[in-house]
């Protein structure tokens, strides 16, 4: 960072104040003991102020949406001034000099702040405008504004210090962007887990309901009692299910996984998912020692859930093929159907069937949970061809 001067040399009056290295101290403390990064910046206007000789001063950040800049805290501006000043364009003015430059700026000649603001500050109580950046590796992420009520020029002991003050901050500013940033990405993965949680079990439930419900008004209909007791349990069970989910979802953020394992509530799934829609469904277990760790085994049956599932409510088969194996470098798990294939996917890709295509992008984010890929192909015959792979967990976890 440099200094830059642009108002005339003959004009200015140096500023005799002697700087006080004991800020730099106070700051690091302050970053060292995790200070509010607002707070610490409110701090320290009033000693940067004094070490420039400023009268008044705004601290600013910059938006990292709105691509502004934004006041944090001021001292010493008018109400009106302060309105005007408080959400800047990071290319106005001697500001904008400073930003885009990254050095500190001056300027007598404050024609950009008269257009921002209607009162007379500029020019009579404000004479000059100075501004330091906060820096960090070349990134302008604030700005301390200053503003004189006659034209200065600081000595180079001052400006040295007001560049190591905006190096230190502008550090402390590029930490919380960061710490932003990965508290969001943490948000976005628990909302990302939770909705995938809802979709692959109180959402399939749900949608299972839903297909018994015309069976057991057509039952009632025609006065078919073991119909419509048949299928009265088969709602009262699946409500009961997607209540029991919930709970767990609500309380742990997931649903159940079959305390048996994976291969029994394969065997079980399949079994249920039969019964329901009339589709035969083999299970193939080539990899009858196969030995997961929990969360590998319900990101598996989740997407072999998912899967079956979407053949049920799409496909139009009649039969579905789940087939798990040991391949060269992990586990192949695949799940195949004879119905009407991939003819539908751009229906569903145009909106036509959304549920369709948020039901893949969670089976491929579960895929990525196993560092594993999904591939989604025509399965030869007819129908369609879902393959997982995934590599095995370290260690025997993948034999007996």
């Amino acid at each position: 960072m440099r200094t830059d001067w642009t108002h005339p040399r003959a004009a200015a009056t140096v500023v005799a104040a002697s700087p006080d290295a004991d800020i730099l101290a106070e700051i690091t403390s302050g970053l060292a003991a995790g200070s509010d990064l607002h707070a610490l910046l409110q701090r320290f206007l009033d000693p940067v102020m004094r070490i420039a000789g400023a009268q008044a001063g705004v601290v600013r950040v910059l938006d990292p949406e709105g691509g502004r800049l934004r006041t944090v805290s001021q001292l010493g501006l008018p109400a009106a001034v302060a309105q005007s000043e408080s959400l800047v364009d990071p290319a106005c003015g001697v500001c904008g000099s400073a930003f885009a430059r990254d050095v500190i700026a001056s300027d007598v000649h404050l024609v950009p702040c008269l257009r921002r603001s209607d009162a007379a500050y500029f020019g009579a109580e404000c004479r000059q405008v100075v501004a330091v950046p906060l820096t960090h590796r070349g990134s302008v992420l604030g700005l301390y504004t200053l503003f004189h009520a006659r034209p200065v020029e600081l000595r180079d002991d001052t400006s040295a210090l007001l560049k190591t003050i905006g190096e230190l901050l502008g550090l402390a500013l590029n930490n919380a962007r960061l710490e932003h940033e990965a508290l969001r990405s943490a948000v976005l993965l628990e909302r990302q887990t939770m909705a995938a949680e809802v979709h692959d079990s109180v959402a399939q439930t749900l949608a299972f309901v839903k297909m018994r419900m015309p069976l057991l008004q057509q039952a009632v209909r025609d006065h078919d009692r073991d119909g419509a007791l048949k299928y009265c349990n088969d709602v009262r069970q699946a409500v009961s299910s997607a209540h029991t989910n919930l709970r767990h979802i609500v309380q742990q953020f997931r649903a159940p996984m079959d305390p048996l394992g994976l291969k029994h509530a394969l065997h079980a799934g399949i079994a249920a998912f039969s019964d329901q829609t009339g589709i035969e469904v083999s299970l193939d277990d080539r990899a009858p020692g196969l030995r997961l760790p929990p969360a590998h085994e319900t990101q598996v049956f989740r997407i072999v859930q998912e899967a079956l599932s979407n053949i049920g409510k799409h496909a139009g088969a009649r039969h579905a093929w789940v087939t798990i194996a040991h391949a060269p470098g992990g586990i192949d798990v695949l799940i195949e159907d004879d119905g009407s294939g991939l003819a539908a996917a751009p229906a569903a890709a145009a909106g036509e069937n959304p549920d369709a295509h948020f039901g893949l992008e969670i089976m491929r984010q579960r895929a990525a949970r196993l560092a594993g890929r999904l591939d989604v192909a025509p399965r030869a015959g007819g129908g369609t061809r879902l393959q997982l792979h995934f590599p095995a967990p370290a260690g025997d976890g993948a034999r007996a």
